[in-house]
């Protein structure tokens, strides 16, 4: 059976780092003086390990929201004797000063920071640890680690103050002005992306000799000429939106040993430069060894590309000779890649590239998403946008490629709105129907945790209704189990405000009463302490001041019908959050309400099937509602077997409970055995019964002969219309055996007899004969989940 896509395991390293990371305690540290959190004295863990623990942390903090961040986790790699790090990622607000001066001690190799707000120039005090060993730095969106907290630059060792200092934003005011890269010698790979314009990128720069990758998106450079200092060693420069001129074009041709150049823009709006065929020939003629160029973004002449009746024949070719792009005829072999995006140049027919970045087509768009998620959410915003009319419109042909893309981008920026919304519904299209068979069940949890990560981060409306139209697309409960209790919980806080938008609350009231559907009773009782019962309650409410029955009503009901299933806890909820009332309410309200009425009969019997709560149902006012509803015709049976089904649990209860005086019980069970009796035995039905025992318990008894004969008819239509489902559910749990007292009891009427009968006869007909199906489907696993959304 062949692989379906993204069912690759995890390794046996990733599963034992998340579980050491989750067990600490329990595997590598002891609970020290003041509880503080230690590495035990007999482990000496290697970089490998060090590097995968600290980076698999970052990774569990912003993308597990039941992984809880440790104050002190740094700490534990404060001693290079028992602990080696060398390659460190960390991003965004979660990384503290005291962070990275916890690890100053370790000969740091690379050391990525992304987006670390909270970092402030004690951190650059730090950097001066690792200036003998570091390799690659970045500090990329680091907007304020040049930046004082309104105080003098940190001392060598951690204090109480400074810690506190550390929930201090730095003060742009006060800039710092002591920091220098000197001594920095191995240093070759260096990102300072966003780079605050009050510092001079130039005079910090000048110290380093040996730089060959350089990033300096979004800075404000004053003068280009100090680039040339690496004219002979500088194989890598990245000008993200940082505005060209001549004088910049000049200095970088002096750098003819460039591989890659990225002297790309976020749009095309807000620039004066227009890149010519003339410039864009002589990049070509001088960086000759240019393996990769992006020029996405730019204003291009029409001059720079061949007219279209010029091209060359036949299937799009990566040949320079071929390039329907003037300039790239001179290359001497086609780039490894080429940005395009957000350029005219990106739909000409011959690109001579290998990996193309664009709109034409999906796998430009595929490429724009892989190449700028990381740095530029602003770009992959963008192209997730395409991606999600390709898979809306057309059909995506890299399905694999096109999810784990945007998982990652939904991973990488949390906090980023646009990026979360545009992701979540490209997620919606790309987890459908269409594509669903071609998904493992790995990659489907994936979808369902990025998009449960977004629920909780925005309580926007885009966002959240984007989030519960995807979660729409999967196997409810079955797919959503692993996740149960988040699930129900971000579910349950979209539907707490009063006023929530309409579709929203649809799909949300549709979700929670299919995921209490068919599920055991410890999920139900769960989900019910958490104020399922009460919220569902609420909403039902609300629906009533507006004098409306809508979908989020009726479904409302249908999940109290769900979750009260055999759950003694929810049922004795619902009556003490004024559930009866709103019953008899939405009774008056609506009373040609039939699916209103079906599953407010069908939690009724529910509550009524616990002997202890019964009492708060035998009272003159229920007791005639209840009888009223025998003689409904609504939904063909269902409510008027669901009134019979909460009389004959009341009844059962014997005529020493029955203290009114009207109605009278025999009056009651001689209505009761009118409208049993006008019930159509092979009627289909919209119920499952999970377990017969609330029925099988009113069987051999003669307390009320009308009990036990809305069981025995109850078993016979299940089984006539449901053979396959329900003669080995009966037979299962000892019905046969009951039905055979039935037949013994002198106080079971002739019809009752007659009918227990033909109940075994069918289990005994089933049993010689297990395919017979009498064709009968039931119409839903479970009421309520025919949303059309």
């Amino acid at each position: 059976m062949a692989a379906k896509a993204g069912d690759n395991p995890d390794s046996l390293m990733t599963l034992a780092t998340v579980f050491c990371l989750r067990n600490l305690r329990k595997t590598m540290c002891y609970q020290g003086f003041r509880n503080k959190l230690c590495m035990r004295s007999d482990i000496f863990l290697p970089s490998e390990i060090c590097d995968k623990l600290v980076n698999t942390y970052m990774e569990l903090v912003h993308t597990d929201s039941n992984f809880e961040p440790r104050e002190i986790f740094f700490q534990l790699f404060s001693d290079p004797r028992s602990t080696r790090l060398t390659r460190v990622q960390l991003r965004e607000n979660f990384v503290l000063d005291r962070d990275l001066e916890a690890i100053r001690k370790q000969d740091l190799i690379e050391l990525h920071l992304t987006y670390c707000n909270n970092l402030s120039s004690r951190s650059l005090k730090t950097l001066t640890s690792f200036r003998e060993t570091l390799v690659s730095l970045s500090l990329f969106g680091c907007s304020n680690i040049f930046h004082r907290k309104g105080a003098p630059l940190a001392c060598t060792e951690d204090t109480e103050d400074e810690d506190e200092d550390d929930e201090i934003p730095a003060s742009p005011q006060t800039l710092e002005t002591d920091f220098s890269f000197q001594g920095f010698n191995r240093l070759r790979l260096l990102n300072l992306g966003g780079l605050h314009e009050d510092v001079e990128a130039e005079n910090l720069l000048k110290p380093l000799r040996s730089i060959t990758s350089l990033d300096l998106s979004n800075v404000h450079l004053q003068g280009t000429a100090f680039l040339t200092q690496w004219r002979d060693r500088l194989a890598s420069l990245v000008l993200y939106n940082v505005d060209l001129s001549e004088e910049l074009v000049s200095t970088v041709l002096e750098l003819v040993n460039l591989r890659h150049l990225d002297i790309s823009r976020e749009s095309r709006r807000n620039t004066k430069f227009k890149m010519t065929r003339k410039i864009l020939t002589v990049i070509v003629q001088r960086l000759v060894n240019l393996v990769s160029l992006d020029i996405s973004g730019h204003i291009m002449l029409d001059n720079c590309t061949v007219p279209h009746f010029e091209e060359a024949m036949g299937r799009p070719s990566s040949e320079p000779c071929k390039s329907s792009i003037y300039p790239f005829q001179e290359l001497k072999r086609p780039l490894q890649f080429l940005g395009l995006y957000d350029t005219t140049l990106c739909n000409v027919t011959h690109i001579p590239a290998y990996k193309v970045t664009g709109s034409k087509n999906e796998d430009q768009v595929l490429n724009a998403i892989e190449t700028y998620t990381e740095f530029r959410p602003e770009l992959a915003h963008r192209a997730i946008n395409q991606l999600f009319d390709i898979a809306r419109i057309q059909h995506c042909s890299q399905l694999l490629r096109a999810l784990q893309l945007v998982i990652a981008a939904l991973k990488c920026h949390k906090y980023d709105k646009s990026i979360q919304v545009t992701g979540s519904a490209a997620l919606f299209y790309l987890t459908n129907t269409e594509y669903r068979s071609d998904q493992s069940v790995r990659l489907r949890r994936e979808v369902i945790q990025v998009v449960l990560n977004g629920m909780e981060q925005y309580q926007e409306v885009t966002v959240q209704r984007n989030c519960c139209l995807t979660l729409c697309n999967f196997s409810i409960p079955e797919e959503l189990e692993f996740q149960y209790s988040r699930v129900n919980q971000l579910l349950l806080k979209i539907l707490e405000p009063a006023r929530q938008d309409e579709s929203i609350q649809r799909i949300a009231v549709h979700l929670c009463n299919a995921l209490v559907c068919q599920v055991d009773n410890h999920h139900k009782e769960a989900v019910g302490k958490m104020g399922f019962v009460k919220t569902m309650l609420n909403l039902i409410q609300k629906k009533l001041q507006d004098r409306t029955c809508d979908q989020v009503m009726e479904f409302s009901w249908s999940a109290l019908w769900n979750i009260t299933d055999e759950t003694p806890d929810n049922c004795q909820m619902f009556l003490n959050c004024r559930g009866m009332s709103l019953f008899l309410e939405c009774l008056e309200e609506f009373p040609d309400k039939q699916e209103l009425h079906r599953n407010m009969l069908g939690l009724l019997g529910n509550v009524a099937e616990v002997k202890s709560l019964r009492p708060q149902l035998l009272t003159p006012q229920f007791i005639t509602v209840f009888s009223n509803l025998l003689e409904s015709k609504a939904d063909g049976i269902e409510v008027s077997y669901n009134a019979c089904g909460v009389l004959s649990h009341i009844m059962f209860d014997g005529p020493e409970v029955w203290t009114m005086d009207e109605p009278r019980r025999d009056t009651v069970m001689d209505r009761m055995w009118e409208a049993i009796q006008s019930w159509d035995v092979s009627s289909r039905r919209n119920i499952n019964y999970r377990s017969f025992e609330p029925i099988l318990r009113l069987l051999p008894q003669s307390i009320a002969p009308v009990s036990q004969h809305w069981a025995t008819w109850a078993l016979y239509n299940l089984v006539s219309v449901y053979p396959s489902k329900y003669c080995p559910l009966l037979i299962k749990e000892g019905g046969v055996s009951l039905l055979e007292k039935v037949l013994e009891l002198e106080s079971s009427q002739p019809e009752t007899k007659d009918m227990a009968r033909k109940v075994m006869e069918q289990c005994e007909t089933f049993k010689e004969d297990p395919m017979e199906t009498n064709n009968g489907q039931e119409s839903r696993t479970c009421p309520g989940l025919n949303l059309n959304v």
